[in-house]
């Protein structure tokens, strides 16, 4: 930004927790943005590793840009909580998620404040990312390398409730928050991030809110580069078999409980959703209990 004064068009919020190996190239990639207005937002959840120590040295570099924040304490408080610290303290216009191990490519802002600006009635866009295995540079692991993709058509505008009922029966997925561009305006229609939800399924949950709110413009654009290395998140929750792709768990019986609440709490009237997520959940507690009758 030219004027250290004016506000950022986007604030992009970076949550980490121990994450020292990978925290500055994820930095660095909003550095090398091509879009200029931009503040960066790092909410450290509670780091031992040395992470705090990256974070607050980047700040102290680029005041008028990053910022350092923290709970109270140097609590652990998970990753919803984490991101709703972003979200209060952010002054853009517009706002984007980066979790400390992955990354944008350089021209990500640029691209999709363009798609908002060309399409002023969405609240949100984003589009296929690309799960980054060759990030070790090992050809081996390059050709790992596939698109998570959005599963709907590509280049269109999705009007709410829309999404969430192609997510409901199964033909759409949520996007990595690594790939959205939300109006901080619209925040307003969903509330922040769950913070019941500390690590799996927090995202989700705030995109269910979200489809079932806001306007969404899926681009066909790979504009980020989603990690994927033994030590995330999600690996850690596939080996002690808190989550699974092949199977459900508890967690995503958890989630869909969750749902129904939601939609209760929101008072939602449309007997298509509601049937939908009511056969998800049945579907989904009974793929759970089934198998172990029959052990």
């Amino acid at each position: 930004m030219s004027d250290a004064t004016a506000l950022p068009v986007v604030s992009a919020i970076t949550i980490f927790y121990n994450g020292k190996t990978f925290i500055a190239e994820a930095i660095e990639s909003v550095l090398a943005q091509t879009y200029p207005s931009w503040e960066l937002l790092l909410v450290d959840d509670g780091s031992t590793d040395g992470a705090s120590e990256i974070a607050r040295d980047y700040a102290a570099r680029h005041p008028e840009r990053i910022r350092y924040l923290e709970h109270a304490g140097h609590r652990n408080r998970g990753m919803s909580a984490s991101r709703n610290v972003g979200l209060q303290n952010s002054r853009g216009a517009l706002v984007a998620f980066l979790d400390s191990d992955d990354v944008w490519l350089p021209e990500k802002l640029a691209r999709q404040v363009a798609t908002l600006d060309a399409h002023p009635e969405a609240q949100m866009t984003f589009g296929p990312t690309r799960m980054w295995f060759g990030w070790t540079g090992d050809p081996a692991d390059a050709a790992r390398e596939t698109l998570r993709t959005i599963q709907v058509t590509h280049d269109g505008l999705y009007r709410p409730p829309e999404m969430l009922r192609h997510y409901l029966r199964d033909q759409a997925r949520t996007p990595a928050t690594c790939s959205v561009l939300i109006r901080k305006e619209a925040l307003s229609r969903t509330g922040h991030f769950e913070e019941r939800f500390t690590g799996l399924y927090e995202d989700q949950a705030f995109f269910v809110k979200a489809y079932l709110r806001l306007a969404c413009y899926v681009t066909s654009e790979v504009l980020d580069l989603y990690r994927q290395h033994g030590k995330s998140y999600i690996a850690e929750a596939k080996r002690t078999g808190h989550y699974s792709h092949h199977r459900p768990t508890a967690a995503l019986v958890d989630l869909y409980l969750w749902c129904v609440r939601y939609f209760m709490r929101e008072r939602v009237t449309d007997r298509t959703l509601w049937r939908l997520l009511l056969s998800r959940l049945a579907t989904t507690w009974l793929q759970r209990i089934v198998p172990r009758r029959r052990a």
